[in-house]
């Protein structure tokens, strides 16, 4: 599993404050300038345990280069237990080798943002039965962790690929975002850090 650990870091500033933060009739605050489509304008690497057969054998550290594509899109908004007001915006991140251009990544998820409490949280699956949330303090620099339940995964992967901890942190200005995340696993028998970090355009 591709750890996702996206180091999300916003601190809200006079500044950021005063830019028109509404899409759509909803207020999304730091998040607002993620509207659109974004692709990866530097050099980007994940640093994830080796497969069976692979040159850095089973559990050996595998760095590939890679790029990626994301589209970010108004979802919703919701209430929930009647007192927290969300507004979400929907996301595709599709990441591909920079090596033979084949994908080995695809998340689907949401980011959240609670003005009142001024919280953003990054729901996202991956498809090997794994989903995770993590949460954190808004702002146009953010930090964002799991919490103690914040991730669920298959009894499968529970038993052997085990996601212990995520936390990611995301630099965001109206036309470049940069992050980096930290998955950290227990696979093969053993603890491993899976790694992520990247800058991106907009594009769209």
């Amino acid at each position: 599993m591709k750890k996702i650990i996206i180091s999300i870091a916003f601190m809200m500033s006079p500044c950021a404050l005063a830019q028109n933060t509404v899409v759509n009739g909803l207020d999304f605050g730091p998040l607002a300038p993620l509207v659109g489509s974004w692709k990866t304008s530097a050099s980007s690497v994940d640093i994830a345990p080796g497969k069976v057969g692979s040159a850095v054998k089973k559990g050996g550290v595998a760095v590939s280069p890679f790029y990626e594509v994301r589209t970010f899109e108004v979802a919703a908004d919701a209430t929930n237990n009647s007192d927290q007001y969300l507004v979400a915006l929907y996301y595709k991140q599709e990441v591909f080798r920079k090596a033979d251009g084949s994908k080995f990544h695809d998340q689907r998820g949401y980011l959240i943002y609670d003005k009142k409490n001024q919280m953003v949280y990054n729901s996202f699956c991956v498809p090997r039965a794994v989903c995770v949330l993590a949460e954190g303090k808004a702002g146009s620099k953010m930090t964002l962790t799991a919490p103690k339940r914040g991730v669920g995964e298959s009894s499968y992967m529970s038993k052997n690929a085990t996601t212990k901890n995520f936390n990611m942190t995301l630099d965001i200005s109206d036309n470049t975002f940069t992050y980096s995340q930290t998955t950290e696993l227990n696979i093969y028998g053993k603890p491993f850090v899976h790694t992520d970090s990247g800058t991106l355009k907009k594009v769209q």
